[in-house]
């Protein structure tokens, strides 16, 4: 059965169809519904480009721009049917965001989104200054669209094109986003960091956003032209550019449904607002943008989510399910475990300095195959910083780390997590407004490899399957599976703590390195966590845990390894450490 969200879209999209056959509609309004399907095409990009990707840009006019000047130039001066330029408008867009995307993503905080005004300022007074683009006098008498032999001139024609536009862009949007790579975009709202620690190219996460928001751009701008039938630089100006910003967050960044809503409600309201504001004034002016200005802020501050989560939640819409077979799909092949004794980690001489601050100082130790080894000492030891030079999340300042014979030193970490080098964290790092499984399928992003286009297209069922399958079995490993459509955010603590294990697990690691992983669970979620982790140490998997419970470290680990300011203090076996005086006095006190 259908979920009620699901009804309503399609009830929304009959509404859509029934518009211009209702007795009495004026076709001014179908114009302005043309309007509003080519700016919700815009707004459908954003929502993936800011809500999800977590990148704001102020020059998604531009893109719109560089899709219209396409189809104008070539059909109006090359003879192109309108039809043909649309793919060369999106490839020339697409290729135009990756360029533009590949210089300006490498920037951080306000210097990004001030970048994007400046990219869309640029292109707006490029277009206004060149012969080639016809200076700010645009180009006139680009074509109608003419697709199988039908002219697409009139009102109620361009309108169903656009709305099918908008449709299909919406389908291949939520595709994408249910998809491996949409994972990974996901991701990013949980921060570089953990992204990164299982394998995500967050890089290439942003940039493949920022591409997809432009090509979606370059759809609308296709439309635009040869509904206009002439162009100039205006539309495609600064001020377009955040009406189609203020489109997404009104709607609700980061919700398709919230860019559509956005889009309808911010060109009606501009569009009666032009009409009311002069009337009420006795003067002419931009007064709309004073008003929008006002609401942006209003929005802000009483729905800063926008106004979609709120329609949405009437509709309680079912959290969303793993992919149909997912429970009956077979296990992914494992991993080449090391054969019992071999050395899975050797760490010799590790150092790290922060200026004159000496974090890690000559620290080396092993971890063998099927074993577990506990990182102990008191806080400010060490040991976290530790983890982060192991796992390639910061650089080591000197000395040698291997991964069974393989040098590793210097690697960023999604290379090391290639090699299984699965870990958690002590400051837990889900990724909010996701799903437990999801969060969870993550951990298996390296042993997917569905493409985007695929995954839009829905061609990657099979590997969603086995996925979602894995994600499934380790979420019950860790005792969560009732928990698996929960929003992770909202799990107790300690619950998101497994959740973590159970997305490292998902990997398939050969070593697991496990940052404080029972701070927050009650004494039978230790048991039974002790019990896990022996389980997975039994099956091959090597185990480097930094915890501060000795009861339960004692009874778990093969080896300790003792740091103090830096430094190693000791290593050996439970029960040596316990009997060793300078652990007694530096860490364990004399009640061990």
């Amino acid at each position: 059965m259908s979920s009620p969200s699901r009804l309503a879209g399609i009830a929304i999209l009959a509404l859509a169809v029934a518009l211009p056959f209702v007795p009495g509609v004026p076709a001014y309004w179908i114009t302005v519904a043309s309007y509003i399907a080519m700016a919700a095409i815009v707004a459908l990009g954003i929502a993936v480009l800011t809500g999800v990707a977590g990148v704001v840009s102020f020059g998604q006019a531009m893109f719109v721009g560089f899709g219209a000047y396409t189809t104008a130039i070539l059909t109006t001066r090359y003879g192109w049917s309108p039809a043909a330029t649309l793919p060369v408008a999106m490839l020339i867009a697409g290729a135009l965001a990756w360029g533009i995307g590949a210089i300006t993503l490498r920037l951080k905080g306000h210097y990004l989104p001030v970048a994007t005004i400046a990219w869309n300022i640029s292109f707006f007074y490029l277009a206004g200054s060149l012969d080639f683009f016809r200076r700010f006098d645009g180009i006139s008498g680009i074509p109608p669209i003419s697709l199988l032999g039908f002219s697409v001139s009139d009102g109620v024609r361009f309108y169903f094109l656009a709305l099918g536009l908008l449709v299909l862009a919406y389908v291949l949007t939520r595709n994408l986003l249910d998809s491996r790579v949409g994972r990974a975009m996901r991701s990013l709202r949980g921060g570089a960091l953990a992204a990164e620690s299982f394998g995500i190219d967050t890089g290439r996460a942003r940039i493949l956003a920022f591409v997809y928001a432009g090509v979606l751009a370059a759809v609308s701008g296709w439309l635009y032209a040869h509904f206009q039938r002439a162009i100039n630089p205006t539309p495609f100006g600064i001020t377009v550019s955040i009406d189609y910003l203020l489109m997404a967050v009104a709607g609700g960044v980061g919700h398709l449904g919230g860019a559509i809503l956005g889009a309808g409600l911010v060109t009606v309201v501009r569009d009666k607002l032009q009409d009311l504001l002069p009337a009420l004034l006795g003067t002419q002016g931009n007064f709309e943008t004073i008003v929008f200005g006002i609401v942006l802020i209003l929005i802000l501050q009483f729905a800063p989510e926008g106004l979609w989560p709120h329609l949405r939640r009437r509709f309680a819409s079912k959290p969303r399910r793993a992919p149909p077979g997912a429970d009956d799909a077979p296990a992914s092949r494992r991993r080449t475990l090391p054969g019992p004794g071999e050395t899975v980690l050797a760490v010799s001489g590790l150092r790290k300095t922060f200026g004159g601050l000496v974090a890690v100082n000559d620290v080396s130790f092993t971890v063998q195959a099927g074993e577990i080894v506990g990182l102990i000492g008191p806080n400010g030891a060490g040991k976290s910083t530790s983890f982060n030079l192991i796992t390639g999340v910061l650089p080591a300042s000197g000395g040698e780390i291997a991964l069974g014979l393989q040098p590793i030193s210097g690697w960023p970490a999604r290379r090391i997590a290639r090699l299984g080098v699965a870990r958690t964290f002590q400051h837990v790092k889900l990724v909010h407004g996701m799903s437990v499984i999801d969060n969870v399928a993550l951990g298996r992003h390296l042993l997917g490899h569905a493409s985007a286009v695929r995954g839009a297209l829905r061609l990657d069922r099979a590997e969603e399957a086995a996925i979602f399958a894995e994600a499934h079995r380790q979420l019950a490993r860790v005792g969560l599976a009732d928990h698996a459509d929960a929003v992770a955010s909202e799990l107790a603590l300690g619950q998101q703590r497994l959740v973590e294990i159970a997305r490292a697990l998902c990997l398939d690691p050969v070593l697991l390195l496990l940052d404080e992983p029972a701070a927050g669970l009650r004494h039978s979620e230790k048991v039974a966590l002790a019990d896990l982790l022996r389980k997975v140490r039994d099956s091959g998997v090597s185990i480097l845990l930094v915890e501060h419970d000795m009861d339960f470290v004692m009874g778990l680990t093969d080896r300790l390894v003792v740091m103090n300011f830096g430094a190693q203090l000791a290593q050996g076996r439970p029960a040596e450490i316990q009997q060793n005086p300078a652990v007694l006095e530096a860490y364990l006190g004399s009640a061990a």
